[in-house]
């Protein structure tokens, strides 16, 4: 038997809270611990060690999106922070992904989702579709000469991985890059675990925002 999933809350709202762990818990997911801000967030991740945080942005003293930065940052191994929001596609999400976050959940989720979004952020995938997160990062990516200037790190990409990241960047599903490629489907997840762990990466959504940032790929361009 695995080891129970382990997870941390963190919202200002008592109810919101209480809820969420209901939902968790009745589940099999163990909350591990309850946070009203991102400092007790933060404090409570360097206790408790989770899987998964389950984050809101707007708190008091530190907000979430500095808290999962302190987080990713920390030394916390491999725990993944999902951001909850009352908003779709807003920038505080962009700015919580660029910190490091997996994804993000809409507070009025299902507790279907909810549960079946922890779980799939604690096997290491990342929540978002690459859709969405393109969406975001056009919609918010700052664009400029400095940033279009590919990042050091993208030099140690094959030529092969570069396409790779090019066109997951553009919302391609593993499937839909093998075909495009004309590669096996293991292939393809054997390139995108070495881009991941050559520009140490937790995730697709850091690529697909990496890709952007550094001018691998512009916002509105047709691939």
């Amino acid at each position: 038997m695995s080891a129970p999933l382990r997870a941390v809350i963190a919202d200002d709202q008592a109810l919101v809270r209480t809820g969420f762990r209901m939902i968790l818990s009745a589940d099999g997911i163990d909350v591990v611990a309850e946070a009203a801000d991102g400092a007790e967030a933060v404090a409570a991740v360097r206790r408790t060690r989770p899987d998964v945080v389950l984050m809101d942005i707007r708190m008091p003293r530190t907000d979430g999106i500095e808290a999962t930065r302190q987080i990713v940052t920390g030394g916390a191994g491999e725990t993944r922070v999902l951001i909850l929001t009352t908003y779709d596609l807003d920038h505080y999400v962009y700015a919580a992904l660029t910190a490091g976050a997996s994804g993000f959940l809409l507070k009025d989720v299902t507790p279907e989702h909810l549960v079946a979004s922890v779980r799939l952020v604690r096997s290491g995938d990342a929540l978002l579709a690459p859709t969405i997160t393109r969406r975001l990062v056009e919609r918010f990516a700052r664009r400029d000469d400095v940033r279009s200037v590919l990042h050091r790190d993208l030099s140690e990409l094959t030529p092969r991985e570069l396409e790779v990241l090019r066109l997951l960047a553009t919302g391609l599903s593993n499937a839909e890059l093998a075909e495009r490629l004309t590669l096996s489907a293991t292939t393809v997840k054997t390139h995108v675990a070495r881009i991941l762990s050559k520009l140490g990466l937790r995730d697709r959504v850091q690529a697909v925002v990496l890709a952007y940032e550094t001018g691998l790929i512009s916002p509105g361009r047709p691939e």
